[in-house]
């Protein structure tokens, strides 16, 4: 009864207001109470939603940030390897806090939620740690360098199931994706798949300068940052788990 009445007392509230500003509608016009309400619900929703403090500098972030304000969200605090990278994004994104330190983003009373965008040799850090403290997480792909960081930030998402932990396989979102799977679900190729062979053709990771991208001890490379995607999407069309998988980069 508490939680229900902590979810929905806002909209009790600008019931009891409807019945009031009704009776004395001779002060209060019926467009002006409109407005009204929706001031204080829009105060409500941004009260509700937590802010978010950002780990990465790359092109991702500049695409994602104003997608989240759009949303309601509100962007609390960025981190980059280096403090001039964070301060120069933190200005061209108006971002109030950057840092090149990981506690003084995921420390701060203002935020609640943490997106991880930066190399994955860091993603497990800063994803169990941001758990432990009790920080929702969605973390870019992919989970890490290897299977051992990978289960580290699985069971600390299971040791806290109350917190959300996201990892973003965002490909199988696209519509041409999901058309893919209702066209295998309607059992347009046949009612079972028994090969799935996948060809990507890319240009050069390398854009103005060498970094993390391709450096396969970062967690860069063809194989990992392209290879992740493809075994997710697998997974997701076909509904089964892939036991086995080999790689060819050219």
């Amino acid at each position: 009864k508490f939680l229900f009445l902590a979810i929905f007392w806002p909209i009790f509230l600008a019931l009891a207001i409807c019945k009031t500003f009704t009776v004395h509608s001779l002060y209060y016009k019926p467009r002006k109470l409109t407005r009204i309400l929706i001031t204080l619900y829009s105060i409500f929703c941004s009260k509700m939603l937590p802010g978010i403090g950002l780990f990465g500098t790359g092109n991702l972030v500049s695409v994602i940030v104003p997608f989240l304000r759009e949303k309601g969200f509100k962007i609390e605090a960025i981190w980059s390897r280096t403090l001039s990278e964070a301060e120069r994004v933190s200005k061209e994104l108006n971002i109030p806090f950057f840092t090149n330190k990981i506690d003084d983003v995921l420390l701060r009373k203002d935020v609640d939620l943490i997106f991880i965008m930066c190399s994955p040799n860091l993603h497990a850090q800063i994803a169990v740690k941001a758990l432990g403290i009790g920080k929702h997480v969605v973390c870019d792909k992919p989970a890490g360098l290897c299977q051992q960081e990978a289960l580290k930030m699985v069971r600390a998402s299971q040791y806290y199931p109350a917190l959300i932990s996201i990892l973003n396989h965002s490909l199988r979102f696209l519509p041409a994706f999901i058309h893919m799977k209702k066209c295998l679900q309607d059992l347009y190729v046949g009612p079972k798949i028994h090969v799935i062979d996948v060809r990507v053709h890319m240009g050069s990771l390398i854009h103005t300068q060498y970094d993390w991208l391709c450096d396969n001890t970062m967690g860069g490379g063809v194989i990992t940052l392209v290879g992740s995607h493809v075994i997710d999407l697998i997974t997701y069309l076909t509904g089964e788990r892939a036991v086995r998988v080999h790689s060819v980069v050219k």
